[in-house]
């Protein structure tokens, strides 16, 4: 099953919120990146609590580009967080991570834009998902880098579970991901650069190619 997530990287509740509004009437599921200013060199919105107020509207996953992301598990689940999207490159223990996160929902590991899938050391048994940014993580706007989708493919050569792809996502970049193996799509700067409904939808009619 494919699925388009719109992803939201801001630095003010007030700009997370009204992009949360605008994608209220066709996402089911939103996608909050979250930046400690050591893995990447930016920083996110860090307060989970205003979240709690569109728990029940949203499925909403964190995509953690932190160092360790085991410890953010526990507070954003709290606030109606149900998947944990933890990069392995800042990660003590995967297995721990894995163990935490499936403790309050869904566990996915992810690999930066740089990172070998060789250092996924979980299988698709253990974990729900896997994420692969075919950018290197830090900013969006970014374009998709062709020469990832090989990692997606060999992936999904290894795995039946649910590959998420973040990173230049277009209407264009989507088919490559898609054809690759991947079943989930972030998008973020194409998606609100106009009109998002529009351009969900351009994205949603690529799936039908």
């Amino acid at each position: 099953m494919f699925e388009i997530i719109p992803g939201i990287l801001e630095k003010e509740w007030a700009a997370v919120e009204r992009k949360i509004k605008l994608v209220r009437p066709f996402a089911n599921t939103i996608h909050i990146d979250l930046l400690d200013g050591k893995f990447a060199p930016n920083i996110s919105f860090q307060d989970p609590a205003p979240f709690a107020k569109y728990r029940d509207e949203f499925v909403f996953e964190l995509h953690m580009m932190v160092v360790e992301p085991i410890d953010y598990i526990e507070t954003w689940a709290q606030a109606g967080f149900k998947r944990f999207i933890g990069h392995i490159e800042h990660m003590s223990d995967q297995d721990a991570f894995i163990q935490k996160a499936k403790q309050f929902g869904e566990a996915a590991l992810a690999i930066d834009g740089p990172t070998p899938i060789e250092d996924l050391q979980a299988s698709g048994e253990e974990v729900d998902a896997f994420l692969v940014m075919t950018i290197t993580a830090g900013f969006s706007g970014q374009a998709f880098v062709n020469v990832h989708t090989k990692k997606i493919k060999a992936l999904r050569e290894k795995t039946k579970a649910p590959i998420e792809v973040d990173g230049g996502v277009t209407d264009q970049t989507l088919r490559l991901a898609r054809n690759a193996g991947a079943n989930r799509f972030v998008t973020t700067s194409f998606l609100f650069k106009n009109d998002p409904l529009g351009q969900y939808q351009l994205l949603k009619n690529c799936l039908a190619l």
